[in-house]
């Protein structure tokens, strides 16, 4: 029994390493530019199926493939900044919430379109059968390293926040834009580049989404609600938060599929309504 609960614990926190990657990029999206991006999970199916097509003509690792298109991630996070959701920037909620509604459905459709309703998987290798094993558990390689990954991520990006220049900078904005705009600081020059980081966070959890598990084009609005989800319980605005909150969804999951099926994404749910009601702002937030 003890050992049963301690597998289930360790696979979920593992699992939570995941979830977590899924939300670093709408954490950013809402502490700095202050709006829920709905093609969130979308997007990271649009990188998810973009490395298929590019495994599939390269014949190259999934993974040397995703460390080559994260200049191309940047860029394109960049560009659908500047040029389609900066125009919606202090124009109220309801603005944002359409325009990313309306590029969900495109990329939705456009991918069914292209690639059809079939569940697809990439390859990552003997990586993905490999274990080790601790005491009386299994631990995967595969899952362990994705954990770890984004442990360094959050790591990478706290420091990039809060240790550089530009990150001063996207942080001044994110809290007085009026103030920033003042000295120069103009939200047209700081969100791009914001966004851009935001696309490397993508980018990088559809390379582990996409060996992890599979995927089609319909997936994206779950991939979004787990990404929400581990960001409201972890607090806003923060990163080290968004993986807790990641963990505990996990967690949730692992448990609730002991009981039923069924119930494993309703464990979820019912996990994070229960943090709503005690905790609305979240474990970590920042003030």
């Amino acid at each position: 029994m003890v050992e049963t609960i301690l597998n289930l614990i360790v696979q979920g926190v593992l699992i939570g390493g995941l979830y977590a990657l899924f939300a670093l990029g709408l954490s950013l999206s809402l502490g700095v530019m202050r709006f829920v991006n709905i093609a969130h999970g979308d997007m990271i199916v649009l990188f998810s199926f973009v490395l298929l097509s590019l495994t599939g003509v390269l014949g190259w690792s999934p993974f040397l493939v995703a460390l080559i298109l994260l200049p191309v991630a940047f860029g394109l996070g960049w560009l659908l900044q500047r040029f389609l959701l900066q125009r919606t920037v202090g124009k109220g909620i309801l603005p944002i919430l359409l325009v990313t509604f309306g590029l969900s459905i495109i990329i939705q459709n456009g991918l069914l379109e292209a690639y059809g309703p079939n569940t697809r998987k990439l390859s990552g290798g003997a990586i993905e059968l490999a274990a080790l094993r601790l005491g009386p558990i299994d631990v995967g390689v595969y899952p362990l390293l994705v954990f770890l990954l984004a442990v360094a991520l959050i790591a990478g990006l706290d420091a990039f926040l809060y240790r550089t220049a530009i990150g001063a900078r996207i942080r001044a904005v994110a809290d007085d834009p009026a103030a920033a705009d003042l000295i120069g600081l103009t939200s047209a020059r700081i969100y791009p580049v914001a966004m851009g980081v935001v696309g490397i966070t993508m980018l990088v959890a559809a390379s582990c989404m996409s060996v992890w598990t599979n995927f089609d084009p319909s997936i994206g609005p779950s991939r979004l609600l787990a990404a929400f989800e581990a960001v409201v319980l972890g607090g806003l605005g923060s990163l080290w938060g968004t993986l807790i909150g990641g963990v505990i969804i996990g967690v949730a999951q692992n448990f609730g599929s002991q009981i039923d099926a069924s119930w494993q994404i309703l464990a979820q749910h019912l996990v994070f309504l229960v943090a709503l009601v005690f905790r609305p702002q979240g474990l970590f937030a920042r003030s």
